[in-house]
């Protein structure tokens, strides 16, 4: 056995201070500050800590463009300890990302496109012949732990002429397989309203405050009843920020209209992480701190929300006796400039920055 090793002085986003004990990878105390006995393996006074952040929407396949990226750049280097790749990988390729992904410090989960191309090019929904039921069904079978769900990318660009169609043929699989579906929504045809009706308890809309013609809202900033509806009936919003699809004036009248702060995820990939607008999971956060949601309310959209969506509530837990899965950040006073998906500018006064996480047995920097 390990001797302990104490995080001191961490506040959490409750308000209190605590040291956390670890001994070989586990929670072994939560105590008040200046109580643990053991050694110092940080002290944490100015900094927050949560359970690991938890990125429900990425794409971390490398040899991919240009939706790829590495997994750690866009995990534990982000102070995310969990993500979701959300489609990247088909039927044709999920095995060879599931073996690359145990590479990793990050972990790792998959939603697996509908589409047996996956994002092998952009259009993965215009051939309808691409969408094969018997290679879903394989591969949700090998590879039962790490598919969490399916993906399936309903808009233009990517279902061409195929309109409604692979959403319905998404459906009927989810069903068979027991798989919820992640549906990214964005520029008509489809209609969102066509979209939104075939979505069940469970379902993900990714994208939700994307700020293109066919989104959520009305002109007047109202939301459309079929979103109430859905999210009446346990349909998630998640933010799913990427190049195109995160308004500052769409985020807005969500707020206003309160519509409910389900999970925030970056959608990131190397280019909008290099290049912008979305840089990292700190800045994506900082965007809704800015926009007048409470610290605890946006750590538990990284958190204790997306973990109860996978499943997993012991990934948004900190508790003696499970793993140390844990993010550090800061929340600096400063200055920033954020830029939404519109070229919208928006400054915020405070920010948030993650210096480091616990997992898998070791504390790894920011």
């Amino acid at each position: 056995m390990g001797t302990e090793n104490v995080l001191r002085n961490l506040r959490l986003v409750d308000g209190r201070t605590v040291d956390i004990s670890i001994r070989d990878g586990m929670i072994t105390a939560i105590t008040p500050p200046g109580q643990a006995e053991g050694g110092t393996l940080l002290d944490c006074a100015g900094l927050y800590g949560s359970s690991g952040w938890i990125d429900l929407h990425v794409h971390a396949v490398p040899e991919l463009d240009p939706y790829g990226d590495e997994i750690d750049e866009i995990g534990v280097k982000q102070g995310v300890t969990t993500l979701v790749d959300a489609g990247s990988c088909g039927a044709d390729r999920i095995g060879a990302f599931y073996r690359a992904s145990l590479e990793a410090d990050t972990r790792v989960f998959a939603l697996l496109n509908i589409s047996r191309i996956g994002l092998a090019r952009t259009d993965e929904l215009s051939q309808l012949e691409w969408i094969d039921r018997a290679r879903a069904v394989e591969a949700a079978a090998a590879y039962p732990e790490f598919i969490v769900g399916l993906k399936a990318r309903i808009s233009q660009s990517v279902v061409k002429d195929s309109g409604i169609e692979p959403l319905k043929l998404a459906r009927a699989l989810s069903e068979e397989l027991k798989l919820p579906l992640m549906v990214h929504i964005g520029s008509a045809p489809p209609a969102v309203t066509e979209v939104l009706k075939l979505l069940q308890p469970g379902d993900v809309i990714t994208h939700y405050l994307n700020g293109k013609a066919n989104n959520l809202f009305h002109a007047d900033g109202t939301p459309l009843q079929e979103l109430l509806d859905a999210a009446a009936r346990g349909v998630q919003l998640d933010v799913g920020h990427g190049t195109a699809s995160f308004s500052f004036r769409v985020a807005e009248q969500a707020k206003a209209a309160g519509i409910g702060l389900n999970t925030i995820s970056t959608d990131i990939y190397r280019g909008n992480r290099l290049n912008g607008p979305v840089y990292s999971m700190a800045d994506v956060l900082t965007k809704f701190l800015h926009l007048g949601y409470s610290l605890e309310e946006v750590i538990r959209a990284v958190t204790s929300s997306a973990a109860a969506w996978l499943g997993k509530p012991e990934l948004g837990q900190i508790r003696v006796g499970e793993p140390a899965n844990l993010t550090l950040f800061a929340v600096e006073a400063g200055e920033k400039q954020l830029k939404d998906s519109e070229g919208e500018v928006r400054t915020a006064n405070h920010y948030i920055e993650a210096k480091g996480v616990f997992i898998n047995g070791s504390f790894i920097t920011s």
